[in-house]
């Protein structure tokens, strides 16, 4: 196992640059996750990493090595691919030791290590069967148990789960996660999905056109998102944004609504965004009224989609009264969930930052 740095790596094609100084520190035995929406470079910085795409300027380090010039065999990694890259003409036990035969291991560490990964994936079972025979969660293990086998330093996972159906997907997150807790191997995860992130990392590092918003924990990232990418793009359903001005120790929307400020942020003046998340609507008789547009029973919650003012907002209700389109309903904000950002910006404003918003 081994650290990995990346110092202020960049990457350009021509005069197209993609990756703008990115900075990372991951510790060994971290399990840290690259999340973004697509084009953001989260895969590019992956295959950086691993070697498969050239580095314009910065290093990036597994333990102390700068690896920048080493060949992707040679930085002892171990990569797991979204399409699975299974070679269909072999067994899965043939796949899983093709990189331990390529290396002239001696067969019997190679069936020691093929055995314990097919023990730990529960693959005991599937070793003589081909891929055609494997369902999809079946092939993305075998995948993961040719990267096992190898017993790298560093695991790389680029969206793995992306061509799993929902279910499957909730159950490999489990399994990735256990067998990262179990191996304690370093491990760098790409996906764009949120809800993979939050519930697998370690720390996330949210990505936006190149660069990094913010690097933090899941509930971090939650609880005190950096600016308004950051808010809007972890939980789900997203964040409720709300533009507007502070004045007279309260919030008025570009409407006239208005909506009370946090304890500390009543001295605000100016125009910023008013930031509340679904869930920390709760109804009362005395809140502001938002008119129900659509109502969409989840299940564990029921999530009103409607409008308060003229602007749109999302409620999550775990319990409630039953509401159906076209009616209102009667909502506070509650106090310490309240996230307010600069309109100019887009940062996070706190206590320390206040005074008189752009």
């Amino acid at each position: 196992m081994a650290s990995v740095t990346i110092r202020n790596v960049q990457k350009s094609y021509g005069a197209l640059s993609v990756m703008k100084g990115v900075d990372i520190e991951i510790a060994d035995g971290e399990f840290v996750i690259l999340v973004g929406p697509s084009g953001c470079g989260k895969s590019t910085l992956l295959r950086m990493i691993a070697g498969l795409e050239d580095i314009t300027d910065g290093d990036v380090l597994i333990g102390a090595t700068v690896v920048n010039d080493i060949e992707p065999k040679a930085r002892n990694i171990a990569m797991v691919f979204q399409n699975y890259a299974l070679y269909p003409h072999m067994t899965v036990r043939e796949n899983m030791a093709f990189a331990l035969t390529l290396n002239r291991t001696d067969k019997a560490e190679i069936a020691r290590r093929v055995d314990r990964a097919a023990e730990i994936l529960s693959l005991g079972a599937l070793l003589d069967r081909y891929p055609k025979q494997l369902s999809g969660g079946q092939r993305q293990r075998v995948a993961m148990g040719r990267a096992i086998v190898r017993d790298p330093q560093v695991f790389l996972f680029d969206e793995p789960l992306s061509n799993l159906d929902a279910k499957l997907r909730v159950q490999m997150r489990t399994e990735i996660k256990e067998l990262h807790q179990r191996l304690k191997t370093t491990t760098i995860y790409v996906t764009h999905d949120q809800i993979e992130a939050m519930t697998m990392a370690d720390r996330i590092v949210v990505m936006k056109e190149g660069g990094i918003e913010q690097i933090g924990t899941p509930l971090d990232l939650y609880d005190r998102p950096a600016n308004l990418f950051v808010a809007g793009f972890i939980g789900s359903p997203g964040m409720n944004f709300f533009e507007g001005e502070a004045k007279g120790g309260q919030f008025v929307t570009t409407d006239g609504t208005v909506l009370p400020l946090p304890e500390g942020h009543q001295t605000l003046s100016g125009k910023i965004v008013y930031g509340i998340r679904p869930e920390h609507l709760t109804v009362d008789d005395v809140g502001v009224a938002i008119d129900v547009h659509v109502v969409e029973p989840t299940g564990p919650e029921t999530q009103i989609f409607g409008k308060l003012g003229g602007q749109p907002i999302v409620v999550a209700l775990r319990e409630g009264p039953a509401v159906v389109p076209g009616e209102t309903l009667s909502l506070t904000p509650r106090l310490d969930r309240i996230h307010l950002f600069d309109a100019t910006s887009g940062r996070r404003l706190e206590v320390t930052t206040l005074g008189r918003a752009a």
